[in-house]
């Protein structure tokens, strides 16, 4: 189910770009993390980049190691991915989901994954943006 409300600066969130994109754009489920706030202007709205857990060969200035405790569930339980942040992209609230993780034994209720990047993690992938953008010379500011 899409979310609802705009979502947290370094969210990471589930996104589905199986609708609407052609090959060589992506065409499948990935993690994302969100990497703009909210803005009243652009509701529905909001700026992503895709997590892979493939390390880029060869490594470039727009990719950046994240470590995440705890990492996601299965099918996307790797504790060491990689930000792709040649792959930003705005996308709408419905292509948005949150990443399910079971049911609680106890009551029954889903569990969520709700990580946050820390704000050292998300200076790191906002410098990797300005990479990706050819803006390099402006990350010495974040």
């Amino acid at each position: 189910m899409p979310i609802e409300k705009c979502p947290s600066l370094g969210q990471i969130l589930l996104c589905d770009f199986r609708q609407g994109f052609k090959e060589p754009e992506m065409v499948k489920r990935r993690p994302v993390v969100v990497v703009s706030p909210q803005i009243s202007w652009r509701p529905g709205l909001c700026t992503v980049v895709a997590l892979s857990t493939t390390p880029p060969d060869p490594k470039r200035p727009y990719h950046c190691h994240l470590t995440l405790d705890p990492p996601p569930p299965d099918p996307w339980s790797q504790k060491e991915v990689w930000v792709k942040a040649d792959l930003i992209m705005t996308v709408g609230f419905h292509r948005l989901d949150l990443i399910r993780g079971g049911r609680n034994p106890q009551n029954g209720k889903r569990i969520y994954y709700t990580k946050t990047l820390s704000k050292e993690q998300l200076a790191n992938v906002r410098r990797c943006i300005l990479s990706g953008l050819g803006l390099f010379p402006l990350t010495k500011y974040i």
